[in-house]
């Protein structure tokens, strides 16, 4: 087992408390060892709290995917349409550029439809999006050059679907190569096959094709996944992913090339071998775990089920302890993105046939920090 050590500090240590709602016990954090050092961040506290509502009335919005130029496309689960918002703040005009051909839609009965959006980072007129077909999960790239959505190149396609565990989180890294979350598609162990595309982390170029630098030369970036929702890099570049868990942890991961995660074997700390473990466990009442935002040496983890926001302190590869932010004041929270602002914004799934529906709902909101 490769040791993963975790960063406590005195309270929270690197997140300000003051935003911080309810008095659940933190979870707990993974693989503590007793030396790690406590040295504090030089960052200044945050404290977050919730501005405004920048957009209302949306349809499960899952993905967000910035533009250089600061607008942002939403995805829409359950109808397949993705909209432009022109801006970080409230007041900002959210418009359709157009429905995703050929998404399955099943509302309020499974994790499938129209999920990660990303922005080709070399052209804000091209945008990519992971959807479920009635035959397979895949990935597609759009122009946007007319300001609706162009007919869809497929790039990458074949991934198989299920009802749930469907992943589909995009990604844009440093080179510019697209990294795809992909579920277990209830095959667990498939995860642990390096030949099926099923419980991994790929990367891949805009063409769909295994990005150069990965293991193996394949497109597998990291195996032994469950069903991961959230990726983001921190400010050095390391990669960041929170995962599902099955009945027990819920998990936010550092990613290591060519890394094994270890489900099916294992569900949380306890790997074997070369089994990597997480950074930071939570019981899964507390968190099922979904969209992923870092900054301000913090990553923000979207709670589905814990119908909050968790705050976790990063410092190099250790994490703190987390902290629950707006516990019971959303309902369930599906996402957290940072903004080229610097702000988060955070939406809610109150529509997706889980959650409980304001007049409002649902809604990304912004918070500064």
């Amino acid at each position: 087992m490769i040791e993963r050590r975790t960063l406590i500090t005195g309270g929270l240590g690197l997140v300000a408390l003051a935003a911080c709602g309810g008095g659940e016990d933190a979870p707990s954090p993974g693989a503590f060892s007793s030396d790690v050092p406590t040295t504090p961040t030089t960052e200044p506290p945050i404290d977050p709290r919730i501005a405004g509502t920048v957009a209302s009335g949306l349809n499960v919005p899952w993905g967000i995917a910035f533009t250089a130029g600061g607008a942002a496309f939403v995805s829409q689960r359950d109808t397949g349409v993705i909209v432009r918002i022109d801006g970080e703040s409230e007041g900002a005009a959210v418009e359709p550029v157009g429905e995703v051909p050929g998404v399955a839609l099943t509302p309020g009965s499974g994790e499938g439809g129209l999920l990660g959006l990303a922005v080709d980072p070399a052209d804000d007129d091209v945008l990519f999006a992971y959807f479920t077909t009635a035959q397979d999960n895949r990935i597609v790239r759009f122009d946007l050059s007319g300001g609706t959505l162009g007919s869809p190149t497929p790039i990458l396609t074949g991934i198989p679907k299920a009802n749930t565990h469907g992943g589909g989180r995009l990604l844009f890294d440093a080179d510019g190569h697209l990294l795809v979350a992909s579920g277990d598609a209830q095959q667990a162990p498939q995860a642990q096959n390096p030949d099926s595309p099923l419980g991994k982390i790929l990367r891949i170029d805009t063409e769909g094709r295994p990005a150069p630098g990965n293991p193996d030369g394949t497109a597998v970036w990291s195996l032994g996944h469950r069903n991961v929702q959230g990726l983001a890099f921190d400010a050095d570049g390391r990669l960041w992913v929170s995962e599902f868990g099955q009945n027990t942890f819920d998990e936010l991961n550092l990613i290591r090339p060519g890394g094994n995660y270890g489900w099916p074997e294992v569900e949380g700390t306890g790997g074997t071998g070369d089994q990597i473990d997480p950074a930071v466990t939570w019981a899964t009442e507390d968190c099922s775990p979904a969209g992923l935002g870092i900054t301000r040496s913090t990553a923000f983890v979207a709670a589905l089920r814990g119908r909050c926001v968790w705050a976790v302190p990063l410092q190099g590869e250790l994490a703190g302890e987390p902290q629950r932010l707006f516990a019971g004041e959303l309902g369930r929270v599906r996402n957290a993105t940072v903004t080229p602002g610097g702000d988060l914004w955070i939406s809610t799934s109150n529509t997706d046939g889980r959650g409980d529906p304001s007049g409002e709902d649902d809604r990304i909101l912004r918070v500064t920090l």
